[in-house]
Parts: C-alpha cells; structure tokens; sequence
C-alpha cells in the first residue's frame, strides 16, 4: 500500500512539474508550425528554403540545450546538496558564457551559409529566399537561446510555471505578428518570407525582457565570485557540457544528411519534410517537456543519493511516454489527410505529407523513450553513455534505414525506413536504461565537486 502511495504521489509531482512545460512547448512549437503554414501559402519555394535552414537552425538549438542540460544539472545538483550560493553563481555564468558561444556560431553561420547551403542542395532560386530570411532567422536564434539559458535557471530551481508561461506569451506574440509582417496589412505588401523571422525577434525579445527582470528580482543569479567559480566548475561542467552538446549535434548533422537525401527526390518532397520536421517536434511536445522538467528532479535525487526514487521516476516516465505518445500518433495517422490540407497548400505537397505522417508519428512512442533516457543521462552521472545513444540512434538505426529505404523504394521506402529506425532506437534505449538502473553506483563516469 505504502508503494501504490508513494508511486501516486511521483506521478502527481512528475504531472506538476511537466504540465506547464508541455503547454508551454506546445505553445512555442505550435508558433513555429504556424510560421511554416504560412509560409507554405507563399508557395513551394519559400517553403523549401525555410525547410533547408532547419537543419543549421538545429545545430544552435543543440548547443544551446546541450549547455543547457549541463547547468540545470550542476544547479540542481548543488541546491540538492545545499549549496545555494554556487547555484547563484552557476546561474550568472552560463548567462554569460552561453550567449557570447552562441553569438559566435550565429556570427560564422551567417558569414559562410552560402556554401553550405549549396552544399545541403539548395538551387539559385531557393538560395535567393534564403539570403532574405537567414540574417533575422539567426538573430532570433540568439536570442531564443538566451531566452532558454534563463529557463533553464528556472527549471533547475524547480519552477517550471514561469517558463511555460513565457513560451505561451513569446508563442501568441509571434501568432499576432507573424500574418502582419509575413502578408503585411492595408497598403502595405509585408516582408514576406523575412517576416516569419522577424516576428519571432520581435517575440523573444519580449520574453527575456521579462524572464531577465523575474531573473534578478528572485536573486537566482550572482555577480561575485565568478571567476573563482569558472575555475572550479569548468571540469564538472565540460564532463556534463561536451558529450550533452555533442549527443545534442547529432540531430543536426543527421537532419543535415537527411535533407541532402529529400533533396534528390524534389523541392515538393523537400517542403514536405519541412513541414513533418515542425509536426515532429510539436507532437513530441509532452516528451520534450519531460526531458526538460524530469532531468533537475533526477539531479536532486542523485546529488542526494536516491537512486530508489530515480528508478521509480524513470519507469513512470517510460509508461506515460508510450501511452501518450502511440495514442496521440495513432490518432494523427488516422486524420493524416485533413492535417496535410491544413499545413499545406499545394495539393502535392499534402499527398506527400499524409504519407510522412502515417508513418512516423507512431514511431514517435519509440523515439520518446529514446530521448526521456539520453535526457536523464546526463543528469545521472553518464553522459558519456547518453551521447554515445544519441549517436546510435541517429547512425546506425535512423539515417541507414531512411537512405536505404528511399534508394529501395524511393518517397514511401525513405518514410518508412525513418519508422523502423525510430523503433530500432527505442528497443535499444529501453536495454541501456535497464542495465544502467540495476547498477546504478557503478555507472556515474564523474563526480562533480564539493
């Protein structure tokens, strides 16, 4: 009895700390499914030249979370063990350090993106577009990943509320802006493709106005004692910080190589992956709120020694991620048709899509497990592990069975080669986890210091 209450009360906890998270990710991923809607009314050819900046839009989300994930560990570790004033500390540094790495990248992404644009495929035509929209594209990407560090204080203190609420604000913004400046309003024509990114600055800059100001009042971050404190972190942070950017690289290189592949097969096949690539992350909105909620819960269990309740809190993740996520796919793949009609306006490009959707929102269930264990590895001590998953997932069950599968039997092969790649992912997940739990003292690759 006492078990059946304690696994009711993680369950009610783990719906407390995720809830506002998943609407929150709803939210800021339903803004960028709507950006690529609109898009699509302009025509197949902005919408195949924002589908080819995801790739290296990516490659910032995943140095952003990979640092990400190291500072709400480190944070969460040390208010687990009592040590407030580091937290503080912790907090102003990766403020500081993560937007000067992330405006450099932006900076070198811009100054050689024709190159590798011509080398991901683009033509001329789509490289026109391109050069309009990726300059305020990058922008808001530095500031998105400013916005983020700041959640990511926020997350690691437990308080998952505010930045759920921020990303439902930052989201509305960009909904209100995004018809306005793409399509423009009375005499005047907009800024078309351009106007989508810029809607999105405009969003973000309002939310880390705001999350900056409930930053300092809260006194979450410290301006003494950094450089004694860079010192005695970077070690702790970079065994945390290298692998999670590294596990967090590999879905930008490989969605890089799968572009290339969709792009052999036409510009329609090109939007059409686009816009899967959007419909992925939101369905996958309440396992990306769990990877961001659940990994502070686990660091606090392992800076106190819990591993009863990490194992407790990894197996209720497990269940709630393939109960909600096969439901939720198989739900999508039924009304596959009407969805492709709505995101898509060119009757090509929604056949395409229905095919996209029938077969890989069900694999997600797979994919889900996959990242909620990556997630918490580098919150449990093995991050070595984590980005060693990451990368099987990607090169050796993803893109080998979507290459082959599109060589085989072209549109339909490379979805469905995409499917049983997620699932070949999700089985190996599920035996790394088991091993790693049912020794759980011999697996931390590193300790983090006093």
């Amino acid at each position: 009895m006492a078990i059946v209450m304690q696994q009711r009360e993680l369950a009610i906890t783990l719906w407390r700390q995720t809830w506002p998270m998943a609407i929150g990710v709803l939210a800021l991923l339903g803004f960028q499914l709507v950006d690529s809607a609109f898009i699509a009314r302009l025509g197949t050819a902005p919408l195949a030249a924002q589908s080819f900046t995801f790739p290296l839009s990516f490659l910032i989300i995943g140095i952003q979370v990979g640092m990400g994930i190291a500072i709400a560990a480190l944070i969460s570790r040390a208010l687990g063990a009592g040590e407030e004033a580091r937290a503080r500390r912790l907090s102003s540094l990766v403020l500081m350090a993560g937007g000067g790495v992330i405006g450099c990248l932006a900076i070198a992404l811009w100054v050689f993106h024709v190159p590798i644009f011509q080398l991901l495929g683009a033509d001329e035509t789509t490289l026109a577009y391109i050069r309009r929209y990726w300059g305020p594209q990058l922008l808001s990407a530095w500031l998105g990943a400013l916005l983020y560090f700041s959640y990511s204080v926020f997350r690691a203190h437990g308080d998952t509320r505010l930045p759920g609420k921020m990303m439902v604000l930052s989201s509305l913004i960009n909904l209100v802006l995004d018809p306005l400046l793409i399509f423009g309003v009375g005499g005047w024509e907009g800024w078309g493709l351009p106007g989508a990114a810029w809607a999105t600055v405009i969003a973000f800059s309002v939310g880390l106005w705001v999350t900056t100001r409930k930053l300092l009042k809260r006194q979450w971050a410290s301006q003494y004692g950094l450089w004694l404190e860079a010192q005695t972190s970077w070690r702790p942070f970079a065994g945390i910080a290298a692998p999670a950017m590294v596990s967090q690289l590999m879905p930008p290189l490989a969605a890089m190589l799968a572009i290339w592949v969709v792009a052999g097969l036409g510009d329609t096949q090109v939007a059409a992956w686009g816009l899967a690539s959007r419909l992925e992350t939101l369905s996958l909105m309440v396992i990306l709120a769990m990877t961001m909620s659940l990994p502070p819960w686990l660091g606090r269990c392992y800076g106190a020694g819990d591993w009863g309740q990490i194992q407790q809190l990894m197996s209720l993740a497990i269940k709630v991620a393939l109960v909600w996520q096969l439901s939720l796919g198989v739900l999508l793949a039924l009304g596959a048709p009407l969805l492709s009609m709505v995101l898509a306006g060119n009757p090509e490009v929604q056949s395409e899509l229905t095919l996209l959707i029938r077969f890989l929102l069900p694999s997600y269930a797979a994919l889900g497990i996959c990242m909620l264990v990556v997630s918490a590895g580098n919150a449990l001590g093995w991050p070595l592990r984590a980005m060693l998953l990451s990368s099987a997932r990607l090169f050796i069950c993803y893109l080998p069975c979507l290459w082959l599968g599109s060589q085989l039997f072209g549109w339909w092969g490379l979805a469905a080669g995409a499917a049983i790649g997620n699932l070949l992912a999700g089985m190996m997940a599920w035996q790394v986890m088991r091993r790693i739990l049912a020794r759980p003292h011999r697996q931390a690759e590193y300790v983090s210091p006093k």
